[in-house]
């Protein structure tokens, strides 16, 4: 008897799943077959006796295979997909379907990553392992793993997961980071630390030149946000010569990536004492105490003194955190967005650059451009858009997965 579970989805809902959106939620699912001793059954989804963390297939409403996923029933999303595979085949050699994946998502960085730098190995959905995050730190010879384990549909493989790591990557120490609360909507407890040998939990990384001091085990997320690596180095030819501002800065990144290029005067601004704590740290790490200095301060409140006070700036770096994390909050978050644009157009000297960046999936390309445009025309200023960016290729683009598309980064030029 085919065991398989198969879940069979709505009419008109297998159009997203077809075009590469990676997840199935639980009112797209019509029915659900599965198997008992006495045979196959159909259900609704809540009444059906299928364990979670079971590999299933799924189906549209016409019987046509989508594909092979995780089921989670406590989770609203209630299939992740992880193959264009029957389950029957992922089954054969379950570690050898994870090792592929896993020596995939290292590969495709090899193309665009030297062996000691510091990069995203594994970007969840995009790299087709469902709420895993893989960041490589290399400190001084040494290659730090911290692993995020976000969804049941990771969670579940841990064991072939991180031997798969081992085996390919061969760190020196694994640091896991699954203490995010969104694993309590998957039903999993918060979890961090080491997995195996213990190593530092502050560790020194090199970036473009810069040498950065990351907490790995206590700072955001995984400790650094190296899906800009680029965009600093490319911001570099803006800054020789001039004076900039650094806001929302967490690590000092940008602001030493400036100095580092030659910047006479660099302001780095935090709200947070801890992150400035930091930043004063990799200040001194970089010998750039005379050029740059790391200030405590709402960005929101010091943009407006500054403008008040005639301050003017040559640079100015805006990186917030995202301002919305729900598609019910883009208005509010426009209005912040568009609040620290147009006071960084207002203190910038005429032909100044405006590097500016938002990390908020659900504020688009589009609402994004628009936001600036808005600010340019209420702080009376023209902007010319030198170049757009995005996340570094360690941050891959899943077609049909508009999350994965999340980091916008344009580099204007305001007269």
């Amino acid at each position: 008897m085919n065991k398989t579970v198969r879940i069979m989805l709505k009419p008109k809902e297998d159009r997203e799943i077809s075009q590469g959106f990676p997840w199935v939620y639980d009112n797209e699912i019509s029915t659900v077959k599965f198997p008992l001793e006495e045979g196959m059954k159909t259900s609704s989804l809540e009444e059906c006796a299928v364990e979670d963390g079971t590999i299933v297939e799924v189906y549209s409403n016409a019987g046509g295979f989508l594909g092979s996923g995780v089921i989670n029933k406590k989770s609203k999303i209630t299939v992740r997909m992880i193959s264009s595979l029957h389950a029957d085949k992922i089954w054969e050699n379950m570690k050898s379907f994870w090792a592929k994946k896993i020596r995939d998502a290292v590969n495709i960085r090899n193309l665009s990553f030297k062996s000691d730098d510091s990069c995203r190995l594994v970007f969840g959905e995009a790299d087709f392992i469902p709420g895993l995050i893989v960041e490589k730190y290399v400190s001084k010879g040494k290659l730090y793993l911290v692993v995020q384990f976000l969804a049941l549909a990771c969670e579940k493989f841990r064991n072939e997961i991180l031997s798969s790591l081992k085996d390919f990557v061969k760190p020196d120490f694994i640091y896991e980071r699954s203490d995010a609360a969104v694993r309590e909507k998957e039903g999993l407890a918060e979890k961090a630390g080491w997995i195996g040998k213990t190593g530092q939990e502050v560790i020194e990384i090199e970036e473009n030149g810069v040498l950065l001091l990351v907490d790995i085990a206590h700072g955001q997320k995984t400790g650094y946000f190296l899906d800009q690596k680029f965009n600093r180095e490319k911001i570099k030819k803006f800054c020789h010569g001039k004076k900039v501002l650094d806001t929302f800065t967490h690590t000092g990144a940008f602001g030493l990536n400036a100095v580092k290029a030659g910047a006479r005067e660099v302001v780095s601004v935090d709200i947070s004492q801890e992150a400035v704590d930091m930043v004063e740290k990799n200040i001194s790490l970089n010998g750039a105490e005379e050029k740059m200095k790391a200030v405590c301060a709402d960005v929101f409140d010091l943009l407006k003194q500054y403008e008040a006070s005639g301050e003017k700036f040559d640079v100015i770096i805006l990186d917030p955190p995202a301002f919305t994390k729900k598609a019910g909050k883009i208005e509010k978050a426009y209005g912040g967005y568009k609040e620290i644009n147009l006071r960084a157009m207002r203190i910038l000297n005429e032909g100044g650059i405006l590097v500016s960046c938002s990390c908020s999936h659900y504020f688009d390309e589009n609402t994004f451009y628009s936001m600036l445009m808005h600010s340019a025309m209420d702080s009376h200023k023209r902007v010319q858009v030198l170049e757009k960016l995005g996340a570094a290729p360690d941050h891959p683009i899943l077609l049909g997965y508009s999350k994965s598309e999340y980091l916008k980064c344009a580099v204007c030029r305001v007269i």
